[in-house]
């Protein structure tokens, strides 16, 4: 029997800029599937990317989380055991944290794909670095990598640039990455990598439901048992080519939240799930603006652009949406599909009803008649068309602000969020006007205009400059949604909502009051206890709260929570409470504990900030690497050709427990003989998948073609050998 060489090296690994080898590794194949009378049935496909050590997998929600199209509630995760094949089933996984309307999901590695538990805590699996996506940059080089097929192909690399961004209200400017490579909808899930390896997107497209024009599926089994696998069986609905990227951003909350171990709790009803469908989802009076103020309203509507402008969004009333509607975006430039600034089918991340916008920036817009067109569930939903290349001096009304008026006319509050009274002005600028044009404003309550608010009259205040209107009620404006409409020669020319809510307070609006963290031993006993600020290190619970006023039913608000300045957890919902009470409650709570840092609870309305408490756990700051306590050693290493001395590519390596030899295994090859495996790189380099338990004897199984076997039995290794770095030799056969 051929002998290991135990020589230690603890060298510092050389650092490569783009490892594409360990990228490939990271990267798995998942299928979602549900159980069966003889073997799990595959339901649907899709990439993913190890993103820690432990286990955790950042992929889409669409393919995992159990839906209409994805039924399967069993999640398969295969790896890439040896290069240039396809990918081989190890483990079975669980979703830990998801946004369906982000359509991102971080799953955990729980099982062998066998049924046997696995400690998350004993795992050494290659992972890569999630980078911070606001450092993207236009014409940077991206690699996109992912599983091209059904199971059936290897992992693919395509190298290409970023061509744009996609701005929407769920991420602002930078809510979509657009490349300037098309890669299959079965990549969706996977990542892109900047040139330092590190993932700074997730591919992202939503296969339309199956009853749409565009519906595609795929049968690759015999589901019904009757021997073929042919158009009777179950299919997996498939997407097609994309080029867009959810950023990493979005997915670093999910993962530090995953990583801390942390989940919220709501006991008001505040939380909204998705709401129930009433009613078809549908878009109307689609307009065009070139720019989104910080309330996420456009500042004017336009018909045309000057040559050399960088930025349009199309606007949009949105209605019965739920997180599992698929929409798209398809924009063609004098009748040629654009794949820059159009949106492929993707999940929906807005809410029910209300406004949104999709659009461009920091990309030059060429001349040419532009033509959006949006679909939901594959079927067209309302068009738009404008020129980019005329600038003419049209007469506008724009930037509509909303406040409380003083008794010299100034304008004060933060623009879109007011208190509830009976009076509310709006300013607004004014150019290229002519006295007698014929102008109107109209105000609308919840979707519905106002009766007896709208004002139609002949222009008479000059060219440019400001002009202010009001409305008022003697019984004053009840808190809600409110939106100005004002026209030109009745085209509409601005418009903006407003939301009301709290009391006054000043010239503000006091809507959140009292806002405070505690610690109880339940729900009931916390809306008593008395404010805490500082939590002893180890507490399991806490407990945040805060009083409100004057919250219309459906309102949009957002919850979110922080540690040490890095967001976890984020929540935009419509108000679903009483209009005004006490004591909302929110319990945050960790798996192990509250990890020791300080949390931050902040409440917005309109994207503007009206509330916001802090408190510290323990010494009030994250360890600075509070999961490298795992226990165990990490061993590593290079295979290499005993005559040459170069890396042997595509070795396996094979660690057996304690309980069965290194010639039982070779005899059998029962994968619950197993406890890590690996696979060595184009240069030899291998890392096992688990750490090993300390002076627990295990034996170790090496095989490569054309080289003799490796077995060897008792291998030992101890705390002070972290990492284990063995330089492995094997002889041809």
């Amino acid at each position: 029997m051929a002998s290991v060489l135990l020589t230690l090296n603890f060298a510092a690994a050389q650092e490569v800029p783009f490892d594409l080898d360990l990228i490939e590794r990271a990267t798995v194949f998942i299928m979602q599937a549900r159980q069966s009378v003889n073997a799990p049935v595959v339901t649907c496909v899709g990439s993913g990317t190890l993103v820690s050590r432990s286990g955790l997998i950042l992929t889409n929600a669409h393919h995992t989380v159990t839906n209409e199209n994805c039924p399967g509630t069993i999640l398969i995760i295969a790896l890439n055991v040896r290069p240039g094949e396809p990918p081989f089933p190890l483990y079975q996984a669980e979703i830990v944290q998801a946004d369906i309307g982000l359509d991102l999901a971080l799953l955990r590695i729980t099982r062998q794909n066998d049924g046997r538990l696995i400690d998350s805590a004993s795992l050494a699996l290659p992972f890569v670095e999630v980078a911070d996506s606001e450092q993207v940059r236009l014409d940077s080089t991206i690699t996109m990598v992912g599983y091209p097929g059904i199971g059936d192909e290897p992992i693919t690399a395509v190298r290409g640039t970023v061509l744009g961004f996609t701005g929407e209200p769920s991420g602002g400017d930078r809510s979509w990455i657009k490349s300037s490579v098309s890669i299959p909808g079965t990549m969706t899930g996977g990542a892109a990598y900047n040139q330092d390896g590190e993932l700074i997107g997730v591919p992202t497209t939503a296969p339309i439901n199956r009853d749409s024009p565009d519906a595609t599926c795929v049968i690759i089994q015999d589901t019904n048992a009757d021997g073929l696998a042919n158009a009777n069986d179950e299919c997996i609905p498939m997407g097609g080519f994309l080029n867009s990227l959810r950023p990493s951003n979005f997915a670093r909350t999910l993962i530090r939240a995953a990583s801390l171990g942390l989940s919220i709790e709501f006991f008001n009803g505040g939380a909204a799930s998705a709401p129930t469908e009433v009613d078809q989802p549908r878009f109307s009076r689609l307009f065009f603006s070139a720019s989104v103020n910080e309330a996420g309203m456009p500042t004017s509507v336009i018909r045309a652009l000057p040559s050399g402008s960088t930025s349009l969004y199309l606007f949009f009333d949105y209605f019965n949406m739920t997180p599992e509607t698929v929409y798209e975006l398809r924009v063609t430039i004098d009748g040629v599909v654009n794949p820059t600034f159009s949106l492929p089918p993707v999940r929906w991340s807005g809410g029910q009803d209300g406004l949104w916008y999709v659009g461009t920036t920091e990309q030059p817009l060429p001349n040419g008649v532009y033509e959006f067109t949006l679909l939901i569930n594959g079927v067209i939903a309302g068009t738009q068309r404008i020129v980019v290349g005329r600038s003419e001096p049209t007469p506008m009304f724009t930037d509509i602000v909303f406040g409380v008026e003083d008794s010299r006319g100034n304008i004060a509050g933060n623009g879109y969020v007011l208190p509830v009274a009976g009076t509310v002005s709006a300013r607004f600028i004014f150019r290229n006007m002519a006295d007698n044009l014929s102008w109107a404003a109209i105000w609308f309550y919840e979707g519905t205009e106002i009766p007896d608010s709208r004002v139609e009259a002949t222009w008479e205040f000059g060219a440019e400059g400001t002009h202010t209107i009001r409305i008022q009620s003697p019984t004053g404006l009840p808190p809600g949604t409110y939106r100005l409409d004002l026209y030109i020669d009745n085209r509409l020319s601005s418009t903006s909502n407003l939301t009301l809510a709290g009391a006054q307070d000043g010239r503000f609006a006091r809507i959140f009051a009292d806002t405070h963290f505690t610690t109880a031993d339940s729900a009931a006993e916390a809306r008593t206890s008395p404010p805490v600020t500082s939590f002893t290190a180890g507490t399991e619970a806490l407990y945040a709260l805060f009083d409100w006023q004057l919250m219309g039913a459906g309102t949009l608000w957002t919850l979110s929570w922080y540690v040490d300045d890095d967001l976890f957890f984020q929540q935009t919902a419509p108000w679903s409470a009483a209009e005004t009470g006490e004591n909302f409650l929110i319990r945050l709570a960790g798996s192990s504990g509250i990890p020791d840092g300080t949390y931050r609870l902040e409440l917005s309305l309109n994207n503007l900030e009206v509330a916001s408490q802090s408190a510290r756990v323990g010494i009030g700051q994250l360890p600075i690497d509070r999961f490298a306590n795992a226990t165990g050693v990490q061993m590593r290493g290079t295979i290499l050709d005993a005559l040459s001395g170069e890396g042997v590519a595509g070795a396996s390596v094979f660690i057996v427990t304690e309980d069965y030899s290194a010639a039982d295994f070779m005899a059998t090859w029962l994968q619950d003989q197993l406890y890590a495996t690996a696979v060595t790189d184009r240069s030899g380099r291998f890392e096992i998948d688990r750490l090993l338990e300390p002076e627990v004897p295990y034996s170790m199984v090496i095989v490569a073609d054309g080289y003799v076997p490796i077995l060897a039995d008792g291998v030992e290794v101890t705390l002070e050998d972290n990492p284990l770095d063995l330089p492995i030799y094997m002889t041809r056969g």
